[in-house]
């Protein structure tokens, strides 16, 4: 995936969408009518930057929220050192992606009480992967696709499921802020669901067109959408050797799609060559590092346009 510089979630979204309000000032230090001092804010790790930004949208100034990842890995295939590891052992929660996403938690030794699987509920769906495919994916080194499929945020409905699962935790360790935690989520979940019928009216515009992928890791959103879809192992920063061009000239002749779908914006070069072929190029970045400006949310909404605008210039005769 495309290299990210992280950047904290800006306060300002945390109260535009109805995150809890601190008290009075003094109440933590003098207590109230509770025994004891006021429950001091939750710390959650996540291992992506959507869970984090979930995290963060539901649980306000009541979390502190770490995703301690590198800017410039995809968490997928970042495994932390050994202090990291320290600091999710002392969180209160450790938020997980699941669907074999963090590779790492094998070899680590984190409380089981504190883990959170947020895709557990819906285990039976996860995509199966073909056989791996080795290859490279920046400074994280060779890696293979196999097992599972993980980027199941893509689906914005799954993404729901995931937020659930966190409001619902953060209830649990904080029952006296359950209802902010679930007017917040509800927040959240309202705009998942904006996002989720845009691109169903995209997808409808596009209809079984083919659509070419450039690394498989869309495989949640064509399904949920309905996509005709393929993919090939290509990076945006990378040139293509001839023989992956030629691999690509045999897959377009049974699969004649006019779309490319990126993670990230591809070399001027390859995306010239690429229209010689008939193909545009399309940015549908996953997100799953923090992005350079903004954040989840408008990642998404900038993909969807991304993909409108794509399909609405006519690439896939889709007008």
């Amino acid at each position: 995936m495309k290299s990210r510089l992280y950047l904290p979630i800006l306060a300002v979204f945390l109260i535009a969408f109805g995150c809890a309000e601190s008290g009075p000032p003094g109440e933590e230090s003098q207590g109230t009518q509770d025994s004891g001092p006021k429950p001091q804010v939750l710390s959650v790790f996540a291992t992506n930057y959507p869970l984090a930004y979930f995290a963060e949208r539901i649980g306000g100034e009541q979390v502190e929220v770490s995703f301690p990842a590198p800017a410039d890995v995809d968490p997928a295939y970042w495994a932390p050192e050994a202090e990291v590891i320290a600091e999710y052992q002392q969180a209160d929660l450790i938020l997980l992606n699941g669907a074999g996403y963090e590779k790492w938690i094998e070899r680590a030794s984190l409380p089981a009480s504190k883990l959170i699987d947020t895709s557990a509920t819906a285990a039976s769906s996860y995509i199966p992967l073909d056989e791996g495919v080795v290859h490279t994916h920046g400074p994280a080194g060779e890696h293979s696709h196999k097992g599972w499929a993980f980027t199941t945020w893509l689906n914005p409905m799954r993404a729901i499921e995931q937020a659930q699962a966190i409001q619902e935790a953060l209830s649990e360790a904080r029952p006296e802020a359950a209802a902010d935690f679930r007017v917040a989520y509800e927040g959240l979940q309202a705009d998942l669901l904006a996002l989720d019928a845009q691109l169903r009216e995209v997808a409808a515009d596009f209809g079984d067109r083919p659509v070419l992928f450039s690394h498989p890791v869309y495989q949640y959103l064509e399904e949920h959408l309905g996509l005709n879809g393929e993919s090939v192992h290509w990076e945006p920063g990378e040139v293509p050797t001839e023989a992956m061009w030629k691999e690509l000239s045999t897959l377009l002749q049974s699969h004649p799609a006019e779309l490319m779908v990126w993670e990230g914006e591809p070399l001027e070069e390859v995306e010239n060559r690429l229209a010689e072929m008939g193909l545009t190029s399309v940015i549908y970045d996953p997100c799953g590092n923090a992005p350079e400006s903004g954040d989840f949310g408008s990642v998404m909404l900038q993909n969807h346009d991304n993909l409108k605008m794509a399909v609405e210039s006519g690439s896939g005769d889709a007008n």
